[in-house]
């Protein structure tokens, strides 16, 4: 005999002599089971699986898992839709050797341009590892922009890459448009353009991109030890709080800083380097290291260890 006791205030399926004890679940027998004492307190639970197993290293181009891909919510109906594989025996062909059974071309024209926009979204993400919550939001946002018709006349690679971009800056890993231009099929120009155009169709906003949002991820890839990027992030802080860098972009900053604090380490790094990671030329570093050297002395926080003193650091 079966027992089902519900607790009301989680209204949760558990045993009525040990409400606390986790259930196990029988798939093949599609039973609840008290993990204390074996009661059964729930059955015939549907099995949501697959309906077979998939063996990814099969040789044969058969997929026998026949439950289909996940609800895409973005997609108008859900993406519920059936698929009819290729015909193979004699009895799925009529006399004149056409398919009996084929597929209706029922995806829109609307839907095509979304999933196209996805996939490259998805793999400008992948190309520059960034999270699926990223690319979820740029899906949104390319969804939003989509179905408002906001941005006539714009390529959808263009749009991706501009609501990939926002996704970052809103997720707060922010990444240049260089970065963004890199994985992208558009020009930097066309990304800033879309970039402005759906800020304002979306009436939303990105908050404004510091030193500090690209010192850790810029100090990583230079391999550059915990106390020179603290110095960095000191150094570029202070230099925007004292108004020594007025107009500079905050990776120019960022750039010079880091060039400064690791010419006053052992761990020195140089300007081409710094450019390269930092996707800026090395003349730019130079202009915003020339602004800041003069005032070095009061950039470098208290407590940092000189293995180049301030007066022998190079100047431009």
């Amino acid at each position: 005999m079966y027992n089902l006791f519900y607790r009301m205030e989680a209204n949760k399926v558990c045993c009525y002599a040990h409400p606390d004890a986790p259930l196990i679940e029988d798939y093949r027998a599609g039973d609840q089971i008290c993990s204390d004492c074996g009661l059964v307190v729930g059955d015939r639970v549907i099995d949501v699986g697959s309906e077979w197993r998939t063996f990814s290293n099969e040789k044969s181009g058969t997929d026998p898992s026949r439950v289909g891909g996940p609800e895409n919510p973005l997609l108008n109906g859900s993406d519920l839709s059936t698929v009819i594989g290729p015909g193979r025996g004699d009895a799925s062909f009529d006399d004149f050797g056409v398919s009996k059974y084929q597929n209706r071309r029922t995806m829109s024209s609307s839907d095509r341009a979304l999933i196209n926009a996805f996939r490259e979204i998805n793999g400008m993400a992948d190309r520059i590892n960034l999270a699926k919550t990223i690319v979820d939001r740029a899906n949104n946002l390319f969804k939003q922009v989509h179905d408002g018709k906001n941005l006539k006349g714009r390529s959808n690679d263009a749009i991706s890459s501009a609501c990939l971009y926002i996704a970052c800056r809103q997720e707060g890993v922010p990444r240049t448009f260089k970065e963004i231009c890199a994985v992208s099929k558009v020009s930097k120009k066309e990304i800033g353009r879309c970039f402005k155009l759906i800020l304002k169709a979306l009436e939303t906003s990105v908050d404004l991109i510091t030193t500090g949002d690209f010192m850790s991820r810029f100090c990583s890839n230079l391999s550059l030890p915990n106390m020179v990027q603290k110095a960095a992030t000191h150094i570029a802080r202070k230099a925007v709080e004292l108004d020594i860098v007025p107009g500079r972009s905050p990776i120019s900053v960022a750039a010079a800083a880091i060039y400064m604090a690791s010419q006053a380490s052992n761990d020195k790094r140089s300007q081409k380097e710094i450019g390269d990671i930092a996707g800026v030329a090395d003349v730019t570093i130079r202009q915003s290291y020339k602004l800041m050297y003069p005032m070095a002395a009061q950039l470098f926080p208290a407590d940092f260890k000189f293995a180049t003193p301030i007066e022998d650091l190079p100047q431009m």
